[in-house]
């Protein structure tokens, strides 16, 4: 079995997410595409994030109309910091040592890869497919074989699709007023609205 594995905050998720997913699925002929929510991003720990069960419900309103996707809040359910090491030992456990692991990472986060928690052990566990991100320069192998000896061989290195569409935008967009229309699914639109995400007044809620 083939598995990708998309992890992040999705604070909100949007349409790059899912065609992103949607892709790595089509092209490396997986047969699922798991969804991970952070629980508590070690990453971003500068900024506060929505709860837990809003980013839940905004993905499984996102993903529940591709069979081939699915939500998991095993990072939520774990306390203490996320970190992706953990999370593919888990699966590596669950899935079975058969199961082959693609852990789905933009330009910008493959670059620092040598400071994520046993970047080592993660490239053994997962294959690394890595997508463009606009205003981010293609990650440089060389330098990160000199931290991660073997990486080269473990990085599926991706050149498209490029989509601007970030969560940070959404947010900016939604606590000035204006339309997130085509930038999100529509149930994750109305989501928002309904529950006040990102307004001014709600924030940290």
């Amino acid at each position: 079995m083939r598995v990708g594995i998309m992890g992040g905050t999705f604070d909100p998720v949007h349409l790059a997410h899912l065609i992103i997913a949607e892709e790595a699925r089509v092209d490396l002929e997986l047969d699922r595409v798991m969804f991970i929510p952070a629980g508590e991003p070690w990453m971003k720990s500068d900024r506060i994030i929505s709860p837990a069960e809003h980013r839940v419900a905004m993905l499984k309103l996102a993903t529940g109309s591709n069979p081939a996707f699915e939500v998991s809040t095993m990072e939520i359910d774990r306390e203490g910091p996320s970190y992706t090491i953990d999370t593919l030992e888990e699966l590596y456990q669950e899935l079975g040592h058969t199961t082959e692991l693609f852990l789905l990472v933009g330009w910008d986060s493959l670059a620092t890869l040598p400071l994520w928690k046993a970047p080592y052990r993660i490239s053994k566990l997962a294959h690394l497919v890595s997508f463009p991100r606009p205003g981010f320069a293609r990650p440089d192998l060389e330098a990160l074989e000199a931290h991660i000896p073997g990486i080269r061989d473990r990085v599926l290195m991706m050149e498209k699709p490029l989509i601007s569409i970030s969560s940070s935008e959404i947010r900016e967009r939604v606590a000035g007023g204006k339309s997130i229309h085509y930038l999100v699914p529509d149930g994750v639109e109305w989501y928002i609205r309904d529950h006040g995400l990102y307004r001014p007044a709600e924030k940290g809620g």
